[in-house]
């Protein structure tokens, strides 16, 4: 069932445009006698000409919306410079009242343009109608017809040209929530490594649970990829980075190690290199980013640690990796592990607990009840100075002087980190990275 309606008025033709009160009004009435339409939340996209003095679009219009006073309650105008700018604005309203299933009404020639826009924009948790809106310049009126087929894929060129304009658009918007916030451990040598752990401060995602720099997008969320784009481009500026040769583990939650360099598996929780200036990434929203640096022979390497991952050796395997592919000695080898669910919080069925007790009794908490608390972090060295690695490289929440820990619990501070433990499926995430510096 449609949630929303939305009009795109944003380019209509020039010898229309100064009547668009009569168009809006002629539009308005077409939906209200839509018994499908008819109690929905209303948003009429109009363009806004630069320079122009109207300050308050909605009085503009108010004529347009006379008889309208039930559907007044639910629509809004939206005035713009760009189709980006309004489309993304509508997309916060409709965020805001967690509506996915939209319906436009919009110019037959606008209607591949507007699906590049949306490709773009929106993911597919929301769903979308078009109905075409036929403008009849004679008699200047609006009438709603039946959809025609499907037009021609728009020119690479146009394309490119709405990237160009969304890209531009979200680069203008003001980072939320305060300033870009990275974390640096004093143990990877900052001459040799770039390096850091993001917290959720100073992108411009907006959605609660994904406010602010949100780093991951999927089918799932409402945050797309272009979000995710720019606040990686925030972060890379920030940290000194590309962000064209950024990459990122394609999480599996099992053990497999990526060679850069070498044929990338289909998907992978490890992934290692020696070439400088590619950035390695690993996400964590309480699974654990884990960071790998070799000073002696400059190699490096990340790792994404959920329990799952914990148990099948990731760390291990990645560690593995720099020694059989760049001859790394494991006692050079330096590890630390990112901000991530404690043992304070997280807690696991009593048979995936059992598989921490064989580890160490000590990375259970209540081990006789139902749902154990879990230390998925005391398990990962352990495992690590099991596999070779010295104690005094490897970072953790066990260091000594707090002042210096990086590894906080992801559930405990939700002003600096996000949590699917805590947040539920609309989680952001947060990343670790780590390159080796030309």
């Amino acid at each position: 069932m449609v949630e929303a309606v939305l009009i795109d008025l944003f380019s209509l033709p020039a010898n229309l445009q100064n009547n668009i009160q009569g168009l809006l009004h002629n539009t308005l009435e077409t939906i209200e006698k839509c018994s499908s339409i008819h109690a929905l939340c209303v948003y009429v996209m109009c363009c806004r000409r630069q320079g122009s003095e109207r300050k308050d679009e909605q009085e503009f219009l108010f004529p347009a919306l006379r008889g309208f006073q039930s559907l007044n309650r639910r629509l809004e105008v939206i005035c713009a410079q760009t189709t980006a700018a309004a489309l993304y604005t509508i997309k916060q309203r409709l965020d805001e009242k967690d509506l996915s299933i939209i319906k436009v009404i919009l110019p037959t020639i606008r209607r591949d343009l507007m699906k590049v826009y949306i490709d773009h924009l929106f993911t597919a948790v929301y769903q979308f109608e078009f109905e075409d809106l036929q403008v009849v310049s004679d008699c200047e009126s609006l009438q709603i017809s039946e959809p025609q087929h499907e037009g021609q894929t728009l020119p690479s060129q146009d394309v490119a040209l709405i990237q160009s304009e969304i890209q531009m658009y979200l680069e203008s918007l003001p980072s939320l929530k305060g300033e870009l916030t990275i974390l640096r451990s004093s143990l990877i040598p900052d001459d040799i490594f770039l390096h850091g752990f993001t917290t959720r401060t100073g992108g411009i995602s907006y959605i609660p649970t994904l406010s602010s720099c949100n780093l991951f997008s999927s089918c799932k969320r409402r945050d797309p990829q272009v979000v995710v784009k720019e606040n990686l481009r925030r972060l890379a500026n920030d940290a000194g980075f590309n962000p064209e040769a950024f990459h990122r583990v394609k999480v599996d939650h099992a053990n497999a190690v990526c060679i850069m360099g070498k044929t990338e598996p289909d998907n992978y929780d490890g992934i290692v290199t020696n070439q400088k200036g590619v950035t390695l990434a690993a996400p964590g929203a309480d699974c654990i980013p884990v960071l790998f640096a070799d000073p002696v022979r400059k190699a490096c390497g990340a790792a994404h640690s959920g329990w799952k991952g914990t148990l099948l050796g990731v760390s291990m395997a990645t560690v593995n990796a720099m020694v059989s592919e760049y001859g790394c000695n494991m006692k050079d080898i330096l590890v630390v592990l990112g901000p991530s669910v404690g043992p304070c919080c997280y807690k696991l069925p009593h048979e995936s607990a059992k598989e921490f007790h064989r580890i160490d009794p000590k990375c259970v908490r209540l081990f006789d009840s139902a749902n154990p608390y879990i230390d998925i972090r005391r398990a990962t060295r352990i495992l690590l100075e099991r596999g070779g690695i010295l104690p005094k490289n490897i970072q953790d929440d066990s260091i000594t002087d707090q002042n210096q820990n990086i590894t906080f619990c992801t559930a405990c501070h939700p002003d600096k980190f996000y949590s699917h433990f805590r947040d539920g499926t609309n989680f952001g995430t947060q990343i670790g990275f780590i390159s080796i510096k030309d």
